[in-house]
């Protein structure tokens, strides 16, 4: 069952807030600031955060949903506060942490993936209001996760070789790519 979507404004043309999946050119294409936190902004937020649930993830970068701003969503906890952030940029970091991660538009994998442990985080919230978030371990890296999403950067990027190879079998064989040797 498909919750509410609310209706785009233009700029853009109509948001279906369907996941877009590994393959899909949107996922590796660094995506653009966000001009102006209007009406079309908050839809998108709205629109995002039902498919962030729908999907069952923490979080959810506007180019995992095909549109090439620089804004995600996220939510730690079903309890927890929904916070959107809008041009974000990673001000500080410390430490190290390595934890599985895995990834809404490469669904069922999950890698160890090592993180800076505790970031400082800055942005835009949706009515215009700088955002500064002290984030550590599992908040941090969702964080740090879906900026990657908006500098183009897939889980896979960070894996090493035999990890990726691994990886591009099952991806390419899910998508019907005929895999060689």
């Amino acid at each position: 069952r498909r919750g509410y979507r609310p209706p785009l404004p233009v700029p853009w043309p109509p948001v279906d807030y369907r996941l877009r999946y590994w393959g899909d050119p949107v996922l590796t294409e660094p995506a653009s600031e966000v001009g102006d936190l209007d009406g079309t902004i908050a839809a998108l937020a709205e629109g995002m955060v039902a498919t962030m649930h729908e999907a069952g993830g923490l979080g959810l970068a506007a180019p995992q949903v095909g549109v090439g701003k620089r804004l995600f969503v996220y939510q730690l906890d079903e309890d927890g506060e929904i916070r959107t952030i809008v041009n974000p940029t990673v001000a500080e970091t410390d430490g190290e942490w390595e934890f599985e991660e895995g990834c809404l538009s490469m669904p069922g994998l999950y890698f160890p993936i090592v993180r800076p442990r505790r970031i400082h985080l800055t942005g835009w919230d949706l009515d215009g209001r700088e955002v500064s978030v002290e984030a550590d371990e599992l908040e941090a890296r969702c964080l740090q996760h879906e900026l990657d999403h908006l500098d183009g950067v897939l889980l896979l990027s960070l894996l090493d070789d035999r990890q990726r190879r691994k990886a591009l079998k099952v991806l390419r064989r899910r998508a019907g790519v005929t895999v060689g040797g």
